[in-house]
Order: C-alpha cells, then structure tokens, then sequence
C-alpha cells in the first residue's frame, strides 16, 4: 500500500502531465493559413484526392526507395513521383 508521501507525488504527477497536456495544444497557436492549409491536406485525404502517408509508404516500399522511413509527406510524394517517372 502506498504511503501517504506517495500518493501525494502520484498527484502532483497527474497534475504536471495534465498541465503539460494542456500547454501542448500545439494546432491553435499556430497562424490561420497554415491551420488552413492542414485543413485543405486532410479534406483531400479523406475525399481521396490526396494519398495518405500510410499508402505512400508503401508505394515507396514497392518501387525500392532508400530512406523512406526518414522522409515526411511531401517528401516521399516528390521521391515516389521521380521514381514513377525513372521506371
């Protein structure tokens, strides 16, 4: 059983990472174009327009693309379409 020291860490624990949590609200600091712009990118996703990162992946596993685990997004749409383009 905890002692009463212990629980009373525990609890300013819980309220450090619920603070924390709380400070890291990280989309609504952010200027309005570019929350603007996530939003455009993730509507495209969903309506089909735009392939996910998921999908992208593996088409760079498809065509043999070194470094893919490492690039983001839009990096590996640019390195999937030269690689389309090479073969």
């Amino acid at each position: 059983m905890a002692t009463t020291k212990q629980r009373e860490a525990a609890k300013r624990n819980v309220k450090k990472a619920q603070a924390g949590a709380r400070s890291k609200q990280t989309l609504k600091h952010l200027d309005k174009s570019t929350r603007s712009a996530l939003g455009q990118e993730a509507n495209a996703v969903r309506r089909g327009d735009s392939p996910t990162r998921a999908e992208l992946d593996a088409e760079a596993r498809r065509l043999d693309i070194k470094g893919r685990s490492k690039m983001g997004k839009d990096e590996l749409k640019r390195a999937v379409a030269r690689a389309r383009r090479a073969s």
